[in-house]
């Protein structure tokens, strides 16, 4: 039986793989809620929410990734994450913010504009029957 002391963590975007690192613990949040990997955990897939990727490399430091959403797979020692964006700053706060303007904010944009649209699109075939059964 091979014995697991780390993982293989990868983080990719279209264009670049952020994160290239050897780590020993890994905290991310899916939709449900968050959850911690550690090397000898079951394999895995999580799809994930927009906000704060936490790893622990083998020196023991935690660093923070902001990770848009994405999935997440654990296939024994190697742990994939791929997003559409992700960024990576020296000051939490700020990786917080970044997070909330250009992940979340353009999200709830998102939504606002499928709903509006949806309004558009009931107004529209509620005119076409109501044109259907004039005389």
């Amino acid at each position: 039986m091979i014995e697991l002391r780390n993982m293989q963590l990868r983080i990719l975007t279209p264009t670049k793989c952020v994160v290239d690192e050897q780590v020993v613990k890994i905290i991310a949040e899916a939709s449900n809620g968050s959850f911690a990997l550690l090397p000898r955990h079951i394999d895995f897939v999580a799809p994930l929410s927009a906000g704060v990727l936490v790893y622990t490399n083998l020196s023991g430091v935690e660093k923070f990734v902001g990770v848009d959403e994405g999935i997440l797979v654990k296939c024994a020692g190697m742990v994939r994450v791929s997003t559409r964006r992700a960024a990576t700053t020296p000051d939490l706060s700020q990786l917080q913010e970044h997070i909330h303007t250009q992940f979340e904010a353009p999200a709830a944009r998102t939504v606002a504009a499928r709903s509006a649209l949806a309004r558009l699109e009931l107004s529209l075939i509620r005119r076409f029957i109501e044109l259907e059964h004039q005389p």
